[in-house]
This record gives C-alpha cells, structure tokens and sequence, in this order.
C-alpha cells in the first residue's frame, strides 16, 4: 500500500508522496494588487484630507499672519493706524520681549500689549509692577479672566458678547470724540476702584479706563476689532484708536511671543534681572515643551483608537462558506505533504502517520475511539494479534521523531505492514 493513500489524513508526509513537478506556492499574505484595492479608498481619503488642510492653511495663512502687527497690511494687520499714528507725531516701536517692554515703559509712553492672555503668569506680575508707578498708559487688548487678575487686580472680566456698533454712553473724552464704534469681546466690572467704562454691553462697559495714583492710567478693550485694517474705517474706529493710542508722543507696540526666554518657566526676579535673560538651568524637559503639545497628544491619541476601533468593526466570526470547485482528497494531501516536505517536518508527519494507524486498527481489536491512542490499552490489545515484542511495538505506535527521510519512509512501511497483520490476523 503506497503510504500517500494509507493515511487519508491532511498532514501526509511529502517524503510518501510521487514526486511531481514543483507548482507555485500559496501564501496567505496580499499580493500588491490586493492590498492597493483594499486600502486605495483609504490612501484616497487621507490624501484629501492632507489637501484640504494645506489648502485651508495655506487660504488662512495669508490672513492669520502679522495679526495686529502694525508693519502688517494684510487684513488682520494693524499698519493703516500705525501710520495714521506717525502722521500726527507719534512714534511706534514694535517689541517682542517682555524685558523690552518693560524698559520702553515711562510716563511718556503708551504701551499696547496686543495679546495679555499669552504671558505666561510670571510675565503678568512682572508686567504688572513695571507699569504701575510709570505714570505712562497701558492699554490691554483682549484681556480675559486668564490675564485680567493679574494685570489689573481688582477687575473682573466676565464672558465676551459680540462685536457691535455701540455708543460710548459716558463721559471720557476719547469715547465722545470718536462716537460710535465697533466694540465687544469682554466687558468688564470693578468694585472699589477709579474706573471709566464706556461702551456697555448687557450692563457691562466694554471699554474700561482705570486711573493709576501716579497720573497715568490702564485702558482695557474688550476687542482689538477697530485696530484691524479692514475695520479702521468703518464708524468711529479710527478715531477712538487714535485717542486711546496717541495720548502720548511714543508707543510701544509689544507682540508676546514664545520665544522670549521669560516664557519658559522664568520667574519674575529673572525677568527683572540686570541683564533681562532668564535662566533655564533649573527648567527640566517638560517645562520646555508648550502646553499645546498635550493636547495634540491626546488628539492624536483619540484619532489611534478611533482608527482601531473602525478597523476591529471589520472582524467577526469566521464564516463557512463553500468551495467554487471540488478538491480531490488525493490533491489536498499531496498539497499539505509538499508544504511539510518544504518545512522538513518529519514530526508532525511521523505523528499524523501514527496517529491514522492507530484510529484505523482500534475498531479492528475492538478498542473504542476514546481509547485509541492510550499506549496501556491499545499496545496489549495489538499483542494478542501480533507475535512481536511489546517495546518495539510501543516504539511503532508511539516512538521518536524519525531523524531522516530514510527513516520515516521506514516508520510508514512498518506501520503499512502492522496494519495488514492486524487486518489478516
């Protein structure tokens, strides 16, 4: 009996097999082709995303950049009222650092501080004392609850309300001249203190001029709308910008920025040090890193397990499903025994050659399935039906690996010839 036919199971050794000409192999990975049709509408839609983000940033980049800088003219610059501003006599210095903020301060100057709720909490005291006792004005953009406790205590910000025509509806002088003006965002309350407001929105002046004991004063504007370009014509903006900026013959134009050394983890005392530089000795890594970095961490990782539970959705129990085509046994078994030949798995082949002579000679020596490949029963049960010593028999039915070809080639004509005795017997 040719030992291709005499085990019916899958596992048949190649060795046992006629040698055929070599076929291709399957493998269970994608081919190229596969994988570009499974994941092109994928690539196809990440591609676009990747492309409307460079478009819309590129579209925005053109507006968002040199917001309120007054060498801008694009239309959320501030140039048209820098240069109304040096038309009537008024010089305007741009800085960037805290510490030249602080030294362009005097009772001469006006200082614009653009974006009070970038500084970081020790840029704010800072600031705060140094412009105090100047005697100069200090005007406060966009100052929210994150900037307004420490730049000016004792005034509350509360939430912004849109921005408007709205009348001034008091008594300050600028407000009056200039009359109508496109004015919101914050508005603002305080108790105790000498204070101006004007423009009120729900109840709550938008525009708040505080006096300083030393004859200067801080001007809080809930929006910085009327300094944008394309705005500075519209109502009285231009003419309220000019007053709340032109009361003094110099005007410093301060832009925070993150990379003044007082915004990384500086300490007030090292800002007003004599050479300004902050000291980052004591600073560790994650003092270095903006605050922004979390959360696009976070982003990013809720976009991985958004992605791996989208992709695990696509899992699910395995489904049968019937063959197009009928596969001869004969076929499936040459198949598997040309991959374990390729593998040199003699193992699993000597076990699938044993393990099919054992279930095959049980029912013949009236050994149940259960007890079939139980050495204790079924070995004294082939010894009756076999005049053969016990230990060989043992090593037939449940010996070694066989440790070549040869070998195995031996082990399944063996058990060919045990299974005619018993069959005969």
């Amino acid at each position: 009996m040719n030992a291709a036919t005499k085990s019916s199971a899958p596992s048949t050794p190649a060795s046992l097999t006629p040698t055929a000409p070599a076929t291709p192999s399957t493998s269970a990975s994608l081919t190229p082709r596969q994988w570009w049709t499974r994941s092109r509408g994928l690539l196809l839609a990440l591609l676009l995303l990747v492309t409307a983000a460079i478009a819309l940033a590129a579209t925005r980049s053109a507006e968002q950049h040199g917001r309120l800088d007054p060498r801008s003219a694009d239309r959320f610059g501030s140039r048209a009222v820098a240069e109304l501003l040096k038309d009537r006599g008024v010089s305007v210095r741009v800085v960037t650092t805290l510490r030249a903020a602080m030294s362009a301060a005097g009772s001469e100057t006006t200082l614009l501080v653009t974006a009070p709720n970038l500084l970081t909490p020790s840029q704010q005291s800072v600031l705060h004392a140094a412009t105090t006792d100047t005697g100069g004005r200090t005007v406060l953009l966009a100052a929210g609850p994150p900037s307004v406790g420490a730049l000016v205590p004792g005034v509350r910000a509360r939430s912004s309300v849109p921005v408007s025509t709205r009348a001034p509806q008091c008594s300050l002088p600028a407000a009056d001249h200039a009359g109508e003006a496109e004015t919101g965002g914050f508005v603002y309350a305080a108790e105790g203190l000498d204070t101006l407001g004007c423009y009120p929105a729900g109840g709550l002046p938008s525009l708040l001029t505080l006096k300083q004991p030393t004859a200067g004063d801080t001007v809080l504007l809930g929006s910085a709308d009327l300094l944008y370009n394309d705005r500075l014509d519209h109502e009285g903006n231009a003419a309220l910008a000019l007053q709340l900026l032109g009361s003094r013959p110099h005007l410093v134009w301060y832009l925070p920025s993150l990379s003044d050394p007082s915004a990384v983890g500086g300490s007030g005392d090292q800002d007003n040090s004599t050479d300004g530089d902050s000291t980052d000795g004591d600073s560790s890594f994650a003092d270095l890193i903006p605050s922004g970095w979390l959360w696009g961490t976070l982003q990013l990782a809720l976009a991985a397990v958004l992605a791996a539970v989208w992709r695990a959705r696509r899992l699910g129990p395995v489904v049968a499903e019937r063959l197009p085509v009928a596969i001869r046994a004969s076929e499936s078994t040459e198949g598997r025994a040309r991959l374990q030949r390729k593998a040199n798995a003699r193992d699993r082949a000597a076990a699938s050659l044993r393990h099919a002579t054992r279930t095959r000679i049980a029912p013949l020596l009236g050994v149940s399935p259960r007890d079939a490949h139980s050495p204790a029963i079924l070995l004294p049960a082939v010894s009756v039906r076999r005049s053969a010593d016990e230990p060989g028999l043992h090593e037939l039915l449940f010996g070694s690996v066989p440790s070549d070809d040869a070998a195995l080639v031996l082990l399944a004509d063996q058990l060919d010839t045990l299974e005619r005795e018993v069959r005969t017997s």
